[in-house]
């Protein structure tokens, strides 16, 4: 049974094009580490051990003299969540899952990433910037200091309610909606709750949907904020990835018609081997950034490769 699951988890996974469930996918598996470390140390007796652990790896601190101590939070502060509030991840998986998935049909998988990363660091800025240089945060510094996805997801949100402000959705009891409506009542409840019980979050909220709002701004006057995060996570699979072992062979020729016949024939195998390195590479960008970022040449050498 266990192997099934880990085989059905591998296979959903390892889908093409696959950024917003591999997203949830850690999101889930985070909580339910954090939430089994919990468990465990405070039936044995350790829970002032496991919150420690707990804060170390996910609590962004709102003090900069803190953060300098604990820099990575800045991220992994964005895939983890309240383990006490189990409508904390639901709703944002959920919001996630639907504005992500436009995103990802529209802009391919890698932006979808670099959307999410970007949003989690705009939003812990915020957040940092106010808790040390606004004296009404000042004054009400948070103790573990801030968890959650949300500022993530909303940079998500208020990406595709950019890119398409008049998609609909249809929503429970409302009908149809545009999504820029969705957005902006998203957006105007965090500010109005900045001053609130959560107000480190809603204000880590509000410097996500400036990012997401940005982004797409700045990607369709031909910049891509999310180059760097590309390069990041490049350089990251290229450390775990095989690279693959060359042979070299060495034949003599037995006569000159044979030797020129080969020479032939190993052009054209090479030149088939080029076009079909050409295919895969133009499938590889259809799977990471969709159809509708080739180019015209990309789309003729598909279209011709798919009529041999």
């Amino acid at each position: 049974m266990f192997n099934s699951f880990i085989d059905d988890f591998k296979n959903a996974w390892n889908r093409p094009n696959n950024a917003v469930m591999q997203l949830i996918f850690i999101n889930v598996i985070i909580f339910l580490v954090m939430a089994v470390l919990w468990v465990l140390t405070s039936i044995t007796g350790f829970g002032d051990f496991g919150q420690k652990i707990l804060i170390q790896l996910f609590y962004i601190p709102a003090s900069f003299g803190e953060f300098i101590y604990r820099p990575w939070t800045i991220i992994t502060y964005a895939f983890a969540h309240n383990l006490e509030d189990i409508f904390h991840i639901l709703f944002n998986m959920l919001f996630l899952y639907w504005f992500g998935k436009l995103i990802l049909e529209y802009l391919g998988s890698d932006r979808v990433i670099s959307i999410y990363i970007n949003g989690a660091i705009a939003g812990a800025v915020l957040y940092l910037l106010a808790y040390n240089f606004i004296p009404f945060y000042i004054e009400r510094t948070p103790g573990w200091g801030m968890i959650g996805a949300s500022a993530a997801v909303d940079a998500i949100v208020v990406a595709a309610a950019t890119l398409l402000p008049n998609y609909t959705f249809h929503l429970l009891l409302l009908g149809p909606v545009r999504i820029k409506y969705i957005a902006a009542f998203v957006v105007v409840m965090s500010f109005i709750q900045s001053t609130g019980g959560n107000a480190g979050g809603n204000i880590a909220h509000l410097g996500g949907a400036f990012m997401g709002w940005l982004y797409i701004v700045q990607l369709q006057k031909g910049t891509d904020l999310g180059r760097w995060v590309f390069a990041v996570r490049s350089f990251f699979i290229g450390l775990f990835k095989p690279k693959p072992k060359i042979k070299v062979t060495y034949k003599k020729s037995d006569t000159t018609s044979s030797s020129s016949s080969k020479s032939t024939s190993t052009s054209g195998s090479k030149a088939d081997k080029a076009s079909q390195d050409e295919i895969d590479r133009i499938l590889d960008k259809i799977s990471e950034k969709g159809y509708s970022s080739l180019s015209k040449e990309e789309k003729q050498k598909l279209f011709d490769a798919s009529k041999k």
